[in-house]
């Protein structure tokens, strides 16, 4: 028997150096290098010059710390946006910027001072800031170098921060442009205050925590009424902040909730039965008998419940345990009272034998605000600490007392809980405002608590920095109103050379609201997804005055000049010289000694007081449209920009305060669409806490797998909504990502040496115009997906197409042809043109989500060639096939290989060319034939017949040596086919 020849030198296996194993974390910080030795983001500027704009302004993120994940999934959301823009021809440059000023820097900046046994207040303010600015220079450093990293293309050469000069000086001039049109006014108002930071805080600086609080009952004695039933009986009001008592100032009642008097009888009395103890021994006497009490018939109930719960806590004693024993009783009056019918009555505050301020008797005033929801129906009204308190009890004159300090602490001269008693402490302290805290021991001794636990749960606002309770206090501020009509674009601030004209919208002439300007734009303006509308809709609609002033030291100052009468001085020239000095000294030119020069000759120094507070940093970063789109330093930029992107929590942050700032000063938002993201949980779906261990870092993340494994997650998820990450994902996503990696490399390897075309047109393999049909609809998705911001899909689409149209289907049909046809078979080379069209469209298509991965396939074929990200959305060829057709043929492609796979199992068969096929007829799509089939499903042969299954056997053939098909002509094992003997031939004469 003659030796079989080994034919593995004849067969055309794919070539290639691009390995399997990416190492990405060794090798995207060369690529890197390379881009920024190479200028790549200056390159692509200019290769895009004189196209459309594209403008995707930055959100500032805080220059404070690391990046973490959330991060990571912002900056690559925006990449993707840039790059997917720019690959469909647009010029779409992008300015990467840094909010610096605020709180948290101030606070990392007065630890190292404490350390270095330094107090804040001692230190010269100018001292100050330059530490603060170089602490917030540092983390810009730190994030820019973690961001390049993450492979953002980006002009990180010159970023934009709200500390560089010309920023401060803008945000001045912004400023300046409602002062001289009279859109600002210091009034008192209650405010969201931070006793711990010892600032005002905008709501955007708020989040919102799960406590526990001390719940109140208090009787207020109604001394005076249109009804004389009332005089005598109590107001009953309830709250869960019993540090706003001592500065109560009014009762509000609902004008159309219905009240009645509940008259207190005893305990365990029952009615025609004396009452066997002697109540004088219950600590809550004085309102234990004949006592009557007003409170809403809806919240009779559950008042009754705490009273009862008080009693029993307070009596355990008197009655041996017997809880029955304890219980009230009441005899209720039987008529109701409207509460309109309540309007002239006066009430004693509890504590009203100190005298002074608590001797003024507190007016019942009708409140539109109160409800039956919970309480009593009766609402405390402190004008200092209550929005709704504020605006109701000015209507009627009551003006608010400012008896918080703003460490937290009752003044000194207060006349309950002020001075140096021991039991003055800071409001929002949980002993201060227990139920055996000094309000409620001094309440109870007065006879008023009818009632305290501290069992009351709910939501309350703490700071997002501090993570300390906050409160509402009154004091003097600077707002924006929200409801005065403006002259937008009727005044013209002088802003020196370099800081680009306001846009003076033709919209500005209608005197329109702040308020009713804002809402016109969130109309106008395009969100993804579409309930971003609603949510900053309903937040812009009831929100209160823009509160812009804090009272720390970095930050840019209100640039102010107020007379005695509380009026500010509105004059261009003054104006103009400060926010010329801003610009060439920062923030620190504001000072004192600097105001004769600022004045100038027409004013008076002595006239005058400079505001000393600081602007809220949210109209910093509400400004950065102005410096960074009008601006001269980045002449690529164009106002407005086409979109902003952030997390959700921007609808009341950055998005609202860019859109109030603009809509004052220019008519309109600066933005014409808002795409928001939603936030990043732990695997199990729980918030990320470093308390809990289940943080991802993406540093970490990108030393271990590289950087394109978490752009590829980002991608991937559908991160308009809350999305998970956790090992277990980034592993999943690990094999989505090997998968894409196999594509490109077996199409290099394919592609090896390749420099024909297709041929004629005529010849092409209905295959392949299947294939071409595939790409062209693919093209089409991706565009509307690139479009629509909608990058789940987009990244969806394209794993799925690599996936499951060209490895499970298309190379696994075609490897054969590749591999086995002769070099200058029309089908073989058919199929290498059109996996080169698929390369270049799929090297492009992959470019802006695997930014480094994309790169190196590109650089593998083509060394010489660039770089990918230069170039433009490929060209593909409107190719159309009978998708119906294709589609029941590969479901019975399916059906073949399911049929097979049992017989695979059990060793009946090896491969499925080792299986004879018979099909349904009628599952056969027209236009196939057997032998077409056969290659399609990859078996020795396919029948038809007339069961509704699919039956598989062994086939008798014998096996080419070469190509391993099971073919009738081949006449014994290991000897050549009929296609496979030409093709040896001809290789074997060539050499």
């Amino acid at each position: 028997m003659t030796e079989q020849r080994d034919y593995r030198d004849t067969v055309f296996l794919p070539k290639t150096d691009f390995p399997m194993k990416a190492g990405l974390p060794q090798k995207e910080p060369k690529i890197l290098a390379r881009w920024q030795e190479e200028n790549l983001y200056q390159q692509l500027r200019e290769a895009r010059e004189g196209r459309e704009k594209f403008i995707l302004h930055d959100g500032p993120p805080y220059a404070n710390g690391d990046m973490h994940i959330g991060h990571a999934l912002n900056r690559i959301l925006k990449d993707m946006v840039v790059r997917s823009q720019t690959l469909l021809g647009k010029d779409a440059p992008f300015v990467p910027g840094w909010d610096c000023h605020g709180l948290p820097i101030e606070w990392k900046v007065e630890e190292q001072f404490r350390k270095k046994k330094r107090d804040k207040n001692a230190i010269p303010a100018s001292e100050f800031r330059a530490e603060c600015r170089a602490y917030a220079q540092k983390w810009v450093d730190v994030q820019r170098e973690q961001l390049k990293r993450l492979g953002l293309m980006a002009d990180f050469d010159n970023p934009y921060l709200t500390m560089q000069f010309e920023s401060e000086a803008t945000i001045v001039a912004e400023l300046m442009k409602f002062a001289e049109a009279g859109n600002l006014y210091r009034g008192s108002k209650p405010v969201m205050w931070s006793p711990v930071e010892e600032t005002a805080l905008a709501e955007a600086e708020v989040e919102y925590e799960d406590i526990t609080s001390t719940q109140i009952d208090v009787a207020f004695e109604i001394v005076e009424s249109p009804i004389q039933e009332l005089v005598g009986a109590h107001a009953v009001i309830w709250t869960t902040t019993p540090w706003t008592i001592p500065v109560n100032q009014a009762l509000a009642y609902g004008p159309d909730v219905e009240y009645r008097l509940v008259e207190m009888r005893g305990i365990g009395f029952r009615a025609g039965e004396p009452d066997p103890f002697d109540v004088s021994l219950h600590p809550l006497f004085p309102l234990l008998r004949g006592t009557k009490l007003l409170v809403a018939v809806e919240r009779e109930g559950e008042f009754f419940s705490r009273l009862a719960k008080e009693f029993w806590r307070a009596s355990a004693q008197i009655f041996d345990g017997d809880e029955e024993k304890a219980k009230p009783t009441f005899e209720y009056s039987y008529e109701k009272i409207k509460g309109s019918d309540l309007a002239g009555s006066i009430v004693h505050h509890p504590m009203h034998h100190l005298g002074g301020f608590y001797a003024k008797p507190r007016p019942l005033l009708a409140g539109d605000f109160v409800t039956t929801d919970s309480g009593t129906g009766l609402v405390h009204m402190s004008p200092d600490h209550g929005e709704d308190d504020f605006l109701l009890c000015r209507e009627h004159g009551i003006e608010p007392v400012f008896a918080v300090m703003g460490d937290g602490r009752y003044r000194d001269d207060w006349e309950w809980l002020g001075g140096n008693d021991e039991r003055r402490r800071a409001v929002i302290n949980k002993a201060f405002n227990a139920p055996e805290g000094p309000i409620c021991s001094d309440l109870r001794e007065a006879g008023a608590l009818l009632s305290a636990s501290d069992d009351y749960a709910h939501s309350y606002p703490h700071s997002w920095r501090s993570k300390a309770k906050v409160i509402y206090r009154c004091t003097p501020q600077w707002f924006v109103p929200m409801d005065k009509p403006l002259d937008v674009g009727d005044f013209d601030v002088a802003v020196p050379e370099g800081f680009g004209a306001a846009v003076a919208m033709a919209t500005s002439k209608d005197h329109s609201t702040l308020r009713e300007i804002a809402m016109r734009e969130i109309e106008r303006v395009k969100f993804y997804p579409e309930k971003g509308r609603r949510r900053i809709g309903s937040m812009v609609e009831g929100r209160p005055d823009w509160v812009l002033s804090r009272q720390r030291a970095w930050g840019v100052p209100i640039t102010l000049f107020v007379r005695s009468d509380g009026t500010y001085l509105q004059d261009p020239a003054v104006n103009a010289r400060v926010v010329a000095a801003v610009r060439e000294e920062g923030v620190d030119a504001w000072d004192e000694s600097r105001k004769a020069e600022y004045l100038g000759a027409d004013h008076d120094p002595a006239e005058f007081e400079m505001v000393t507070d600081i602007l809220d940093v949210w109209f910093d970063s509400g400004c950065t449209h102005a410096f960074t789109l009008e601006g001269d330093r980045w002449p690529d930029q164009r106002w407005p920009a086409d979109l902003y992107l952030e997390g959700s929590d921007q609808h009341r942050g950055w998005f609202q305060s860019s859109l109030l700032e603009s809509s004052a000063t220019r008519g309109r938002a600066p933005y014409d669409a808002v795409l928001t993201h939603g936030f990043t949980m732990a695997s199990d779906g729980k918030k990320m806490s470093k308390s809990l261990g289940n943080t991802i870092d993406p540093l970490k993340v990108m030393e271990q797998y590289g950087a394109d494994i978490i752009r590829l997650w980002a991608l991937s998820v559908d991160f308009t909504e809350d999305h998970r990450i956790g090992d277990e994902i980034l592993k999943g996503v690990g094999d989505q990502y090997r998968r894409l990696r196999n594509t490109f490399r077996y199409l290099l390897g394919a592609l090896d040496g390749f420099v024909g075309d297709m041929g004629d047109a005529g010849e092409i393999p209905e295959l392949e115009v299947y294939v071409l049909a595939l790409l062209a609809d693919l093209d089409g998705k991706l565009k509307k997906a690139a479009e629509e911001y909608d990058f789940n899909t987009y990244t969806r689409l394209l794993v799925d197409f690599c996936n499951e149209d060209l490895s499970a289907f298309y190379f696994d049909i075609r490897k054969d042809v590749l591999y086995c046809d002769g070099p200058d078979s029309v089908k073989r080379n058919a199929y290498r043109t059109v996996l080169d069209l698929l390369f270049h469209a799929l090297v492009r298509y992959a470019a802006p989500v695997l930014v480094y991965t994309a790169e190196e396939v590109w650089t593998t074929r083509y060394p010489e060639g660039g770089s990918v990200h230069l170039l433009d959305w490929p060209p593909v060829m409107g190719v159309t096939a009978d998708g119906e057709r294709w589609d029941k043929l590969r479901a019975l492609r399916e059906r073949v290989t399911e049929a097979i796979e049992p017989l695979r199992r059990d060793k009946t068969i090896r491969s499925s060319l080792e299986a004879d096929v018979t099909v349904p007829a009628s599952a056969v799509p027209e236009g196939f034939s057997d032998e077409d089939l056969a290659e399609l499903f990859i078996t020795a042969s396919v029948t038809r017949g007339d069961s509704d299954e699919v039956t598989v056997s062994r086939t008798d053939e014998n096996k080419c040596g070469r190509c391993w098909r099971l073919l009738p002509s081949v006449p014994e094992d290991g000897a050549l086919c009929d296609r496979c003997e030409p093709v040896v031939a001809q290789l074997d004469a060539a050499e």
